[in-house]
């Protein structure tokens, strides 16, 4: 639950170069949190996006809006910074595992790469699973700076929750099935890549 509503947007407190993170600590606009926050939220308004080209009972739509929430809560904890609160676990990874088997079971198998396109979502979702993995990153790299000490043992306390970023990571596999699943409505097509050499011979 939320603790308190914003009754003023601006402050004034942040114009120095740092922010407050949710536990009243403040850290500079380019701490590690604060750009991974900025990367999950990016990645939240690209599906919102996406989101708005779809019909609003369309399957996709609807399991795509659920992962918006659960952005929200890795969001959320990244804010917290506390090794007590977090919100993500296996049992929503494992409910994007189901969305993808169920997606991909309808799909031929990939035998060349794909380029983003086919038709106005499928673009969009791709762009999409882009900043999923730019936010993926971000994640593993604060996993990698907050959870493990300097001797590299295992730290006691798991200050980034290692769910999150294996969440983000399917979340990026079933973007990218989505995009498939979408260009290929409506009687459309992947934009299958080419290379250089097959390019060139069939402009010859």
């Amino acid at each position: 639950m939320v603790a308190r509503r914003l009754t003023k947007i601006y402050t004034r407190t942040g114009d120095k170069g740092t922010t407050a993170l949710a536990n009243g600590s403040r850290v500079d606009k380019h701490h590690p949190r604060i750009e991974t926050m900025g990367d999950v939220d990016e990645l939240n308004c690209l599906i919102g996006v996406l989101n708005e080209e779809l019909d609003s009972d369309d399957p996709i739509r609807e399991y795509l809006t659920l992962s918006q929430h659960c952005l929200f809560d890795i969001g959320g904890e990244i804010a917290v910074a506390d090794a007590g609160y977090k919100v993500i676990g296996a049992e929503d990874i494992t409910q994007l595992e189901t969305q993808l088997d169920t997606l991909n079971e309808n799909l031929p198998p990939l035998q060349e790469f794909i380029l983003p396109g086919g038709n106005r979502a499928a673009a969009l979702c791709h762009q999409a699973r882009s900043v999923c993995r730019r936010a993926e990153r971000r994640l593993v790299e604060l996993v990698q700076l907050e959870n493990t000490p300097e001797d590299g043992e295992q730290a006691a306390v798991e200050m980034v929750n290692n769910y999150a970023a294996a969440y983000v990571n399917r979340l990026s596999d079933l973007l990218f099935v989505s995009a498939r699943v979408l260009a290929r409505r409506n009687e459309g097509s992947e934009i299958l890549w080419q290379p250089k050499q097959k390019r060139t011979a069939s402009e010859d």
